[in-house]
């Protein structure tokens, strides 16, 4: 339940945009995604527009969006401007970035290798920043107890979901002990900032800006210090869409070709690790926003982030892992769970 019941909150958010000057916009549901923040867009009396993110908490914190947003504006990227902002209220104001996200864009039969092309510049960009550079002071780490903690959605959603009973203590024990004897792997590379949900849903098509200012970045008020691998492999490794395995071998080779003193070896290990972690969380998190929020729109996907999961698994330093889901989630249950 929101902090505000509906009445209250509506009054907070008519005050907010009358302090702001957009008193007299007309508003329109733009979007919603899988947390409690909803977005609408507003449309001056003038035909300015803005972008009205309410984030209600304590569900939501807007904090750390201003501050990721302020830095990576700061860097040169191209993020929404604040344009005002009440963060108790989990209420900011935004510009408006226009309606063509990398998603709308590649359905309307955009240049796919260009599109992506770009996004992996953006991150050449930013990961060829010094860390201090790169990370801003605050900016909590990646670190173990976090990646474990996303892996365990797997075992505390979706297995029961599939199996129709509760995850045994040993059975999660043990693939609590899988992950910890690996995830180190994952740091086998530089460290820099990661956004952690960089994927065609969050990335804005900006032709008239020049060079990676063309490409626009929503969502990225999780962010954390970690491995430089998690976002290339979020983009390339998508729980959305099918991306030719070729496209994918040659935007990683476009990458690694900015950092020519980067180990392959524990380039190539470091993602196999991050992305059967993610796509284990990423299971686990459709999972639970069929059966805790109502939300069944996701469950789609799960098919495809399982042959994602399941290629991740193949590589020999995911073998603790690999062994654990043949033995505990078999073939016949990587499925669409029901809710």
């Amino acid at each position: 339940m929101n902090a505000f019941p509906t009445t209250a909150r509506q009054t907070a958010i008519r005050r907010f945009l009358e302090d702001a000057g957009w008193g007299d916009a007309a508003r329109g549901g733009l979007a919603g995604d899988a947390s409690f923040r909803r977005y609408d867009r507003l449309t001056g009396t003038g035909g300015g527009r803005a972008v009205l993110m309410d984030a209600p908490p304590p569900q939501e914190d807007v904090r750390p969006f201003v501050r990721i947003a302020r830095h990576l504006e700061a860097l040169g990227y191209s993020v929404p401007r604040l344009l005002a902002e009440d963060e108790d209220a989990g209420l900011l104001l935004l510009e408006d970035l226009g309606d063509d996200t990398y998603t709308r864009l590649l359905a309307s039969g955009a240049d796919e290798r260009a599109l992506y092309a770009l996004a992996v510049d953006v991150l050449i960009d930013l990961h060829r920043r010094p860390v201090s550079e790169a990370v801003p002071e605050g900016t909590p780490p990646y670190d173990d107890e976090r990646l474990l903690a996303e892996a365990l959605l797997l075992t505390d959603w979706y297995l029961p979901a599939v199996t129709g009973r509760p995850t045994g203590e040993a059975e999660r024990a043990a693939y609590a002990e899988a992950w910890t004897s690996l995830l180190p792997i994952a740091r086998g590379v530089p460290d820099t900032l990661v956004l952690r949900d960089f994927h065609v849903d969050n990335l804005m098509g900006l032709p008239a800006r020049p060079g990676v200012r063309g490409c626009g970045l929503l969502d990225f008020q999780d962010a954390v210090r970690g491995p430089a691998t998690y976002d290339p492999m979020s983009l390339l490794e998508d729980a959305r869409r099918d991306i030719d395995p070729a496209l994918i071998a040659d935007l990683k080779a476009r990458y690694l070709s900015a950092f020519p003193g980067l180990d392959r070896d524990a380039f190539a290990a470091s993602w196999a690790v991050l992305a059967a972690q993610r796509h284990a969380k990423v299971i686990g998190i459709f999972t639970r926003l069929c059966v805790r929020d109502g939300k069944p729109l996701y469950l789609g996907h799960i098919p495809r982030v399982w042959r994602l999961l399941e290629a991740a698994l193949a590589h020999p330093a995911l073998a603790p892992v690999a062994g654990w889901v043949e033995r505990h989630i078999p073939r016949a249950l990587r499925t669409v769970p029901p809710c």
